[in-house]
């Protein structure tokens, strides 16, 4: 590996950890000495990333910091491809907009080679027809960032319209349909919602009482908790 390529290999580790990541770590991560890394660290506070720490402390990077020009592996650019042609295939307009908009910018900075392997990509998302919505997803996401409480008309599986007053944490997409999950105040419960059986929403002025990252740890540990408890599938 290059020393540039190394370069930006440390700055996405330091990226993935939050907290002082020890230098022994990080040598092992990257696979080079501790002397190698400790001139590496330099290399990049040179050049401007603020990392904090110091030898037998460990090392921070604060956010806000990307090596010029933007470098990706062939793999990391099969990914970016594949992915935004699944969001610009299947996610509601103003998402699909967005992924479309976000994969120009990146190709518009990185090296040509990159640039063209990234518009030639051999990997290719089937387009796929998914249920109509009486409702705009993009509703749901903006009351998902801004924690509010959502005001919904929703059928089950006959067609029985129940109202309902939900707090949405996440939206799931699936292949065929999409799942908003949220606690629901009707059920005093985590509930699952699709969005094709949803025929009415507003969103409500009020936030929910609870932080939407505690609301969403305690679902996924719940969600845990029931995969390790659910009997043996056959043949498995």
């Amino acid at each position: 590996m290059s020393r540039a390529g190394r370069l930006l290999q440390l700055m996405q580790i330091l990226r993935r950890h939050r907290h002082p990541v020890s230098g022994a770590v990080l040598a092992g991560e990257l696979g080079v000495s501790l002397r190698t890394l400790y001139r590496d660290i330099a290399a990049l506070q040179g050049q401007g990333a603020d990392i904090a720490g110091e030898p037998g402390l460990g090392y921070v990077l604060k956010p806000g910091f990307l090596l010029p020009p933007l470098m990706f592996s062939a793999e990391e650019i099969e990914a970016l491809a594949l992915g935004s042609q699944w969001v610009a295939d299947r996610a509601d307009p103003r998402l699909a907009l967005a992924a479309r908009e976000a994969m120009a910018k990146i190709a518009a900075v990185l090296p040509r080679d990159l640039a063209d392997m990234l518009e030639s990509s051999g990997l290719v998302v089937p387009s796929r027809r998914t249920p109509a919505l009486a409702i705009d997803l993009a509703v749901v996401r903006q009351a998902i960032r801004a924690e509010k409480k959502l005001d919904i008309a929703y059928r089950d599986a006959v067609g029985a319209e129940t109202a309902r007053v939900i707090w949405p944490i996440a939206l799931a997409f699936f292949e065929q349909v999409r799942v908003i999950v949220a606690w629901c105040e009707l059920r005093q419960d985590f509930r699952s919602f699709r969005a094709d059986r949803i025929a009415a929403i507003d969103v409500a002025v009020e936030r929910y009482p609870k932080r939407r990252m505690a609301l969403l740890k305690e679902w996924r540990l719940r969600e845990e908790a029931r995969e390790r408890c659910a009997p043996p599938q056959p043949g498995k």
